[in-house]
């Protein structure tokens, strides 16, 4: 007997493998959130050396990317054995602290890997084993190592956000997605439009930036994956959700009201919220608020 055929037996095995998928990526995405941004700036400091050689820009040395070099403790240097790097369960039997130094280890490692075990488990709840739920627990874990790249450094990288749209319409195209090619060529146009255009209005009458090209690519994104016909509800529910905790963000900096603060991850919480209970939330809207 097969894996597949053991989902269809057994339906409470696909959820208990989607949380340990989740749960065991989530600890990588930890490494890629906290890397990525760095191979971005070494890879902007070698290209202005190069381009550049008479401002005497120290080029970066050493190799640095997502496997080398070995993760290590930030305070100790002691590199990270395999059995302190099992997902959730390390930080807690390590009491949140490395094991020569005890050194504080950030609570954010544990968070990421359980937000990657519960998102996909929620997944594979709902909508049961396909191809299309094993896509969406990917297109998922991108939308949380985005967000945290977001809130860190206000970057969303395009190795993220260009790949998660060919993708999306690649499954439509593939017809794994049950998003018409139609739709989701739509939606990938329609969402950076949208942004592309609120961005070059807020410019003109402003004269200041009021957001990043990222946000547009992520927008865009959400479109292949989701539809043209899910962007109303994204763009709305992720403004609303953003000038909430966007306000709550620069009381507690206690900053004023013009600085910036990151909207990728709005974006990302109202796609995936969209994304698992979309058609319920446009019902419930249609029969409740308009009568329908």
């Amino acid at each position: 007997m097969s894996l597949i055929d053991l989902f269809y037996y057994y339906p409470w095995l696909f959820p208990t493998f989607a949380t340990l998928f989740g749960l065991i990526i989530g600890s990588f995405l930890n490494v890629v959130i906290h890397r990525l941004p760095k191979m971005m700036e070494r890879e902007w400091r070698q290209e202005c050396a190069e381009s550049f050689p008479e401002y005497k820009i120290t080029p970066p040395e050493g190799a640095y990317n997502l496997s080398v070099p070995r993760s290590t403790c930030p305070s100790c240097d002691t590199p990270i054995r395999i059995l302190d790097n099992i997902p959730l369960f390390s930080w807690l039997m390590l009491r949140g602290k490395c094991r020569k130094c005890s050194h504080p280890i950030s609570a954010r490692y544990p968070l990421v890997e359980l937000l990657s075990g519960i998102a996909c488990f929620a997944i594979a709840s709902q909508m049961g084993f396909s191809y299309y739920a094993i896509a969406l627990m990917a297109f998922t874990l991108v939308l949380i190592a985005a967000t945290f790249i977001d809130l860190d450094t206000m970057l969303l990288p395009d190795s993220l956000t260009l790949p998660l749209t060919w993708a999306g319409i690649a499954l439509a195209l593939l017809q794994i997605s049950p998003i018409s090619l139609q739709d989701s060529v739509i939606g990938a146009m329609a969402g950076y439009l949208a942004l592309w255009s609120v961005y070059w209005l807020f410019k003109l009458v402003t004269g200041k930036e009021g957001m990043g090209y990222g946000d547009f690519k992520l927008l865009a994104a959400l479109g292949a994956w989701l539809g043209w016909q899910q962007l109303p509800m994204i763009i709305l529910g992720s403004s609303l959700v953003g000038v909430v905790f966007g306000l709550i963000q620069l009381r507690l900096k206690k900053q004023g009201i013009d600085k910036a603060f990151p909207f990728g991850p709005y974006l990302a919480i109202a796609g995936w919220i969209s994304m698992m209970w979309g058609d319920q939330i446009w019902n419930w809207y249609l029969t409740q608020l308009l009568g329908y």
